[in-house]
C-alpha cells in the first residue's frame, strides 16, 4: 500500500450565498482579486467565483442568487470546518482592528498565539475567518514549517507549554548552523566584548 502524497492545497471551496456578498467579501474586504467566474459544473444553478488569496492558491465559492446572507455561526461539528487562516504582514496585522471597526465588523483579539498573532471575525455568512501573522521570517532554504517543527521540538524538550518566541530563535540558530556553512571549527555563542 501507497500513499497520496499530497503537494500542498490547491483549492478550498464555500458554498456561499448571492455573487456580490461573495465579491464584496472576499475582494472588496480581504482584497483578494476576483481572476475567474463559470458555472458550477455538478450544480446547474450556481455560479462558480475564484479569488486568489496571493499564494497561487485559490479560495472558489458557490454563488446562488436565491440564497442570502445568514450571519449565525456555521456548525462547528465534527467533519465541519472550523475556520480559514489567512497569512497577513505584520503591516496589515496592525491595521486589522481599525479596518474591521470602519466596517463595523466585530472581532476577537488580537491573541498572542507564542509563534503568531490572531484576530477572528466572521465574513457575512457566520464563517468564522481569521488573520494570522507569523512572529518570525524562515532562514534562507527553509519554510515556517521547518521552524515550527524545530521550535516545538525545543518546546517539548523543555517541558513548556506552548510554543513561544524564545523556542522560535533557538530553532532558526540550530537550522541556520545545520543548513548554512561555516569556516569557524566553533560556532558557539561567544562574548567579544
Amino acid at each position: 500500500m501507497r500513499k497520496l502524497q499530497v503537494q500542498g492545497v490547491h483549492h478550498i471551496t464555500l458554498t456561499g450565498a448571492d455573487r456580490q456578498t461573495s465579491i464584496d467579501f472576499w475582494e472588496g474586504t480581504l482584497g483578494m482579486p476576483f481572476i475567474f467566474e463559470q458555472p458550477n459544473l455538478d450544480s446547474p444553478g450556481e455560479n462558480h467565483l475564484y479569488f486568489d488569496p496571493g499564494d497561487g492558491r485559490l479560495i472558489t465559492i458557490f454563488t446562488n442568487e436565491d440564497r442570502t446572507p445568514d450571519r449565525r455561526r456555521t456548525p462547528t461539528d465534527p467533519g465541519c470546518v472550523h475556520h480559514l487562516a489567512f497569512a497577513v504582514s505584520e503591516a496589515t496585522f496592525a491595521q486589522a482592528e481599525t479596518r474591521l471597526k470602519a466596517r463595523g465588523i466585530g472581532y476577537t483579539g488580537p491573541k498572542d498565539r507564542g509563534f503568531m498573532d490572531s484576530i477572528y471575525f466572521k465574513d457575512p455568512l457566520g464563517f468564522l475567518i481569521e488573520l494570522a501573522c507569523y512572529r518570525f521570517t524562515p532562514p534562507e532554504g527553509c519554510r515556517h514549517a521547518d521552524v515550527m517543527i524545530r521550535a516545538h521540538r525545543l518546546r517539548v524538550e523543555r517541558g513548556d507549554h506552548h510554543i513561544d518566541r524564545v523556542h522560535l530563535a533557538d530553532a532558526i540558530e540550530a537550522l541556520v548552523e545545520e543548513r548554512h556553512a561555516s569556516l569557524s571549527a566553533d560556532r558557539s555563542a561567544r562574548n567579544p566584548y
